[in-house]
């Protein structure tokens, strides 16, 4: 699955020179935890998150120098940005951690928990943005009926990447759970078939019993 198949495009964004108080109120009017920043091309140059708006929060943070910041836990050039910030562009962290639309849902999902974000603006070639994806959005895709996650085994990693018949291997899903079963050229083939099976959104486990034709033996995983 793709991300331009669970990302949303009627985006909320803010520019850089928005004040931190319209970012905040724009959160809370559209309930979202976060926006885009983007500039009068629409590229994105940052997101701000509540997090962001919460160091306003804090109150005051102020440096310390030598042995005493040392100590003490000082707080990070960032942090003080941060701290200090007014508008959308001081407060945002930059630059954004992005994904472009036709990076697999599993791609999004490791780079979401990688970086620590909540969100990932999709991006065009350009730096356009064109939508956004959630860790909502992924989760919806997580829990797809059974029969959906069988089609996609068949249609996406059969048909369209390893150019199989949607029928040379049985695919059978049970509660996200999928068992193989057929007959591959070599071991690789049974291997990458497998890793790419585990990949797909709704996946909970992968039981192959796929022979392979070359080496007469049963790849399990």
């Amino acid at each position: 699955m793709k991300i331009s198949e669970l990302m949303s495009t009627d985006v909320v964004t803010t520019t850089p020179d928005a004040t931190l108080r319209d970012v905040a109120r724009m959160l809370v009017e559209h309930n979202v935890s976060g926006v885009p920043v983007c500039d009068d091309a629409g590229a994105v140059v940052g997101v701000v998150s509540q997090g962001d708006i919460l160091f306003k929060e804090q109150g005051p943070i102020e440096s310390r120098d030598g042995l005493l910041g040392w100590l003490l836990d000082a707080p990070s050039e960032s942090d003080l940005e941060k701290a200090r910030a007014r508008t959308a562009g001081e407060a945002m962290t930059h630059p954004p951690v992005t994904a472009v639309p036709f990076e697999s849902a599993a791609a999004a999902a490791r780079r979401m928990t990688e970086k620590g974000v909540n969100r990932l603006p999709v991006v065009a070639m350009d730096g356009r943005l064109v939508g956004i994806l959630t860790r909502t959005d992924l989760i919806r895709a997580f829990v797809r009926p059974d029969h959906i996650i069988a089609a996609e085994i068949r249609d996406e990693v059969l048909r369209r990447v390893l150019w199989l018949t949607p029928d040379a291997i049985a695919v059978d899903v049970h509660d996200g759970e999928v068992d193989l079963a057929g007959t591959l050229d070599t071991q690789a083939d049974a291997d990458v078939l497998a890793k790419l099976v585990a990949q797909v959104p709704g996946v909970v486990a992968v039981r192959s019993a796929v022979t392979v034709q070359s080496e007469k033996v049963v790849a399990r995983h």
